[in-house]
Protein backbone atom coordinates (compact mmCIF):
# COMPACT_ATOMS: atom_id res chain seq x y z
CA UNK A 1 0.00 0.00 0.00
CA UNK A 2 1.13 3.29 -0.78
CA UNK A 3 1.86 5.68 1.99
CA UNK A 4 0.63 9.21 2.82
CA UNK A 5 0.91 11.90 5.36
CA UNK A 6 -1.12 15.34 5.88
CA UNK A 7 1.02 18.08 6.97
CA UNK A 8 -1.16 20.79 8.48
CA UNK A 9 0.45 24.81 8.13
CA UNK A 10 2.80 22.95 5.40
CA UNK A 11 2.55 25.90 2.32
CA UNK A 12 5.74 27.18 4.14
CA UNK A 13 8.24 27.05 6.65
CA UNK A 14 8.50 24.00 9.00
CA UNK A 15 5.51 22.55 7.55
CA UNK A 16 6.79 22.84 4.01
CA UNK A 17 10.52 21.13 4.52
CA UNK A 18 8.89 18.71 6.32
CA UNK A 19 6.36 18.00 3.09
CA UNK A 20 9.05 17.91 0.83
CA UNK A 21 11.32 15.66 2.64
CA UNK A 22 8.33 13.15 2.90
CA UNK A 23 7.71 13.55 -0.91
CA UNK A 24 11.29 12.55 -1.75
CA UNK A 25 10.57 9.57 0.17
CA UNK A 26 8.31 8.60 -2.27
CA UNK A 27 5.30 9.43 0.23
CA UNK A 28 1.92 10.61 -1.00
CA UNK A 29 1.84 14.26 0.89
CA UNK A 30 -1.33 16.50 1.77
CA UNK A 31 -0.37 19.70 1.48
CA UNK A 32 -2.77 22.18 4.46
CA UNK A 33 -2.92 25.87 4.09
CA UNK A 34 -5.17 28.53 5.38
CA UNK A 35 -4.01 31.48 3.72
CA UNK A 36 -0.90 31.08 0.80
CA UNK A 37 -2.64 28.59 -1.71
CA UNK A 38 0.00 30.47 -3.97
CA UNK A 39 2.88 28.87 -1.77
CA UNK A 40 0.70 25.62 -1.29
CA UNK A 41 -0.36 24.89 -4.86
CA UNK A 42 3.56 25.62 -6.34
CA UNK A 43 5.00 23.15 -3.69
CA UNK A 44 2.44 20.97 -4.94
CA UNK A 45 3.34 21.58 -8.42
CA UNK A 46 6.78 20.74 -7.71
CA UNK A 47 6.25 17.72 -5.92
CA UNK A 48 4.20 16.37 -8.84
CA UNK A 49 6.37 17.34 -11.62
CA UNK A 50 9.49 15.25 -9.57
CA UNK A 51 7.34 12.15 -10.12
CA UNK A 52 5.46 12.70 -6.66
CA UNK A 53 2.14 12.43 -5.75
CA UNK A 54 0.55 15.62 -3.69
CA UNK A 55 -2.72 18.07 -2.99
CA UNK A 56 -3.12 20.97 -1.21
CA UNK A 57 -5.90 21.30 0.51
CA UNK A 58 -7.11 24.33 2.34
CA UNK A 59 -8.84 24.35 5.96
CA UNK A 60 -8.28 26.28 9.27
CA UNK A 61 -7.14 23.18 11.37
CA UNK A 62 -9.74 24.53 14.31
CA UNK A 63 -12.50 24.44 12.62
CA UNK A 64 -13.85 20.50 13.05
CA UNK A 65 -15.76 20.27 9.93
CA UNK A 66 -13.00 21.61 7.68
CA UNK A 67 -10.59 19.38 9.01
CA UNK A 68 -12.89 16.10 8.57
CA UNK A 69 -13.30 18.01 4.64
CA UNK A 70 -9.78 18.10 4.35
CA UNK A 71 -9.04 14.32 5.41
CA UNK A 72 -11.83 13.39 3.19
CA UNK A 73 -10.35 14.75 0.35
CA UNK A 74 -6.89 13.37 0.98
CA UNK A 75 -8.31 10.18 0.91
CA UNK A 76 -10.18 10.92 -1.70
CA UNK A 77 -6.82 12.01 -4.37
CA UNK A 78 -4.15 9.86 -2.29
CA UNK A 79 -5.37 7.29 -0.44
CA UNK A 80 -5.65 6.79 3.39
CA UNK A 81 -3.68 9.01 5.65
CA UNK A 82 -1.17 6.99 8.05
CA UNK A 83 0.85 9.72 9.24
CA UNK A 84 -0.29 12.89 10.31
CA UNK A 85 2.07 15.95 11.08
CA UNK A 86 0.62 18.37 13.49
CA UNK A 87 2.59 21.78 12.35
CA UNK A 88 -0.31 24.57 12.31
CA UNK A 89 1.09 27.02 14.68
CA UNK A 90 0.56 30.87 15.69
CA UNK A 91 2.37 32.72 18.46
CA UNK A 92 1.88 35.67 19.88
CA UNK A 93 4.98 37.48 21.44
CA UNK A 94 3.60 40.02 23.73
CA UNK A 95 3.24 40.95 27.62
CA UNK A 96 0.94 38.98 29.48
CA UNK A 97 -1.25 41.96 31.03
CA UNK A 98 -1.35 42.79 26.97
CA UNK A 99 -2.73 39.88 25.68
CA UNK A 100 -6.52 40.34 25.37
CA UNK A 101 -8.79 36.68 25.78
CA UNK A 102 -9.37 36.40 21.75
CA UNK A 103 -5.78 35.98 21.84
CA UNK A 104 -5.66 33.30 24.17
CA UNK A 105 -8.67 31.47 22.67
CA UNK A 106 -7.53 31.62 18.75
CA UNK A 107 -3.81 30.43 19.66
CA UNK A 108 -5.30 28.09 21.85
CA UNK A 109 -7.87 26.72 18.98
CA UNK A 110 -4.96 26.49 16.51
CA UNK A 111 -2.05 25.65 17.96
CA UNK A 112 -3.83 22.79 20.62
CA UNK A 113 -7.65 22.37 19.58
CA UNK A 114 -6.46 22.07 15.89
CA UNK A 115 -4.19 19.40 17.21
CA UNK A 116 -6.87 17.29 18.41
CA UNK A 117 -9.42 18.03 15.41
CA UNK A 118 -6.62 16.63 13.14
CA UNK A 119 -6.28 13.41 15.43
CA UNK A 120 -9.84 12.98 15.59
CA UNK A 121 -10.06 12.89 12.12
CA UNK A 122 -6.89 10.19 11.23
CA UNK A 123 -7.84 7.72 14.18
CA UNK A 124 -10.51 6.00 12.77
CA UNK A 125 -8.46 4.62 9.61
CA UNK A 126 -5.09 4.23 12.10
CA UNK A 127 -7.22 2.31 14.77
CA UNK A 128 -8.83 -0.11 11.94
CA UNK A 129 -5.21 -1.01 10.59
CA UNK A 130 -3.95 -1.15 14.14
CA UNK A 131 -0.97 1.37 13.02
CA UNK A 132 -0.16 4.64 11.98
CA UNK A 133 1.91 7.98 13.63
CA UNK A 134 1.29 11.18 14.19
CA UNK A 135 3.82 13.71 15.30
CA UNK A 136 3.10 16.86 17.08
CA UNK A 137 4.95 20.03 16.81
CA UNK A 138 5.93 21.86 20.27
CA UNK A 139 8.48 24.03 21.10
CA UNK A 140 11.66 24.39 23.36
CA UNK A 141 9.32 27.36 25.14
CA UNK A 142 6.89 24.54 26.30
CA UNK A 143 9.92 23.23 28.42
CA UNK A 144 11.59 26.19 29.12
CA UNK A 145 8.95 29.38 29.23
CA UNK A 146 9.64 32.75 28.02
CA UNK A 147 9.59 36.07 28.51
CA UNK A 148 6.48 37.99 26.29
CA UNK A 149 5.70 34.12 25.32
CA UNK A 150 2.88 32.84 28.16
CA UNK A 151 0.04 32.18 25.55
CA UNK A 152 2.49 30.46 22.82
CA UNK A 153 4.22 28.94 25.74
CA UNK A 154 1.26 27.45 27.51
CA UNK A 155 -0.31 26.12 24.02
CA UNK A 156 2.71 24.29 23.38
CA UNK A 157 3.15 22.53 26.62
CA UNK A 158 -0.74 21.27 26.58
CA UNK A 159 0.80 19.50 22.98
CA UNK A 160 3.55 17.86 25.35
CA UNK A 161 1.25 16.31 27.62
CA UNK A 162 -1.11 15.52 25.10
CA UNK A 163 1.29 13.21 23.27
CA UNK A 164 2.36 11.79 26.58
CA UNK A 165 -1.63 10.57 27.27
CA UNK A 166 -2.36 9.27 24.00
CA UNK A 167 1.12 8.05 23.47
CA UNK A 168 0.04 5.63 26.18
CA UNK A 169 -3.43 5.62 25.10
CA UNK A 170 -3.07 4.12 21.29
CA UNK A 171 -0.11 2.47 21.59
CA UNK A 172 -1.99 -1.07 22.44
CA UNK A 173 -3.76 -0.28 19.09
CA UNK A 174 0.25 0.09 17.37
CA UNK A 175 -0.59 3.89 16.90
CA UNK A 176 2.80 5.81 17.99
CA UNK A 177 2.58 9.23 19.35
CA UNK A 178 5.71 11.68 19.36
CA UNK A 179 6.66 15.18 19.44
CA UNK A 180 9.27 17.38 17.96
CA UNK A 181 10.24 20.84 20.09
CA UNK A 182 12.08 23.08 17.85
CA UNK A 183 14.06 25.33 18.93
CA UNK A 184 14.85 29.00 16.75
CA UNK A 185 14.11 28.47 13.33
CA UNK A 186 14.56 30.19 10.24
CA UNK A 187 11.53 30.45 9.71
CA UNK A 188 9.10 33.90 8.69
CA UNK A 189 7.70 33.64 12.39
CA UNK A 190 11.42 34.17 13.76
CA UNK A 191 11.75 37.55 11.86
CA UNK A 192 8.36 38.49 12.61
CA UNK A 193 8.59 38.52 15.98
CA UNK A 194 12.48 39.47 16.50
CA UNK A 195 14.55 42.55 15.12
CA UNK A 196 17.78 41.87 14.16
CA UNK A 197 19.64 43.27 16.94
CA UNK A 198 17.39 40.48 18.94
CA UNK A 199 18.17 37.91 16.87
CA UNK A 200 22.10 38.35 16.70
CA UNK A 201 22.00 37.96 20.41
CA UNK A 202 20.01 35.39 20.66
CA UNK A 203 21.89 33.49 18.54
CA UNK A 204 25.16 33.40 20.46
CA UNK A 205 23.01 31.82 23.60
CA UNK A 206 23.06 28.69 21.17
CA UNK A 207 26.16 26.65 21.51
CA UNK A 208 26.31 25.39 17.95
CA UNK A 209 26.40 29.19 17.46
CA UNK A 210 23.55 28.65 14.33
CA UNK A 211 19.99 28.82 14.58
CA UNK A 212 17.92 25.90 13.04
CA UNK A 213 16.99 25.15 10.00
CA UNK A 214 13.47 23.89 8.13
CA UNK A 215 15.28 20.86 6.86
CA UNK A 216 16.37 20.10 10.52
CA UNK A 217 12.89 19.92 11.67
CA UNK A 218 12.44 17.57 8.68
CA UNK A 219 14.64 14.97 8.76
CA UNK A 220 13.47 14.46 13.11
CA UNK A 221 10.14 13.80 11.47
CA UNK A 222 11.06 11.51 9.04
CA UNK A 223 13.27 9.56 11.57
CA UNK A 224 9.75 9.81 13.74
CA UNK A 225 7.84 8.28 10.85
CA UNK A 226 10.13 5.36 10.78
CA UNK A 227 11.21 4.73 14.54
CA UNK A 228 9.25 1.63 15.09
CA UNK A 229 10.40 1.05 19.03
CA UNK A 230 9.46 5.23 19.69
CA UNK A 231 6.63 6.40 21.11
CA UNK A 232 5.58 9.13 24.55
CA UNK A 233 8.83 11.28 22.96
CA UNK A 234 9.69 14.89 22.42
CA UNK A 235 12.50 15.39 20.58
CA UNK A 236 14.53 18.93 21.33
CA UNK A 237 16.13 20.12 17.78
CA UNK A 238 17.84 23.51 19.68
CA UNK A 239 21.46 23.95 18.90
CA UNK A 240 22.02 23.01 22.78
CA UNK A 241 20.09 26.14 23.38
CA UNK A 242 18.58 24.25 26.63
CA UNK A 243 21.68 22.87 28.16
Amino acid sequence: MKKNVLITGSSRGIGRAVASAFAEKGWGVCINYIERKDLAEELRDEIISGGGRAIAVKADVADKEQVEEMFKSAEEALGPISVLVNNAGISCHKQFQDIDMATWHRIFDVNVFGCVNCVNAALPYMLHEHEGVIINMSSIWGHHGGSCESVYTASKHAIMGLTRSLSAELAPSHIRVNAISPGVVETDMMHNELNEEELEALKWEIPLERFGRTEDIAKAALYIAEAEYMTGQTIVLDGGYLI
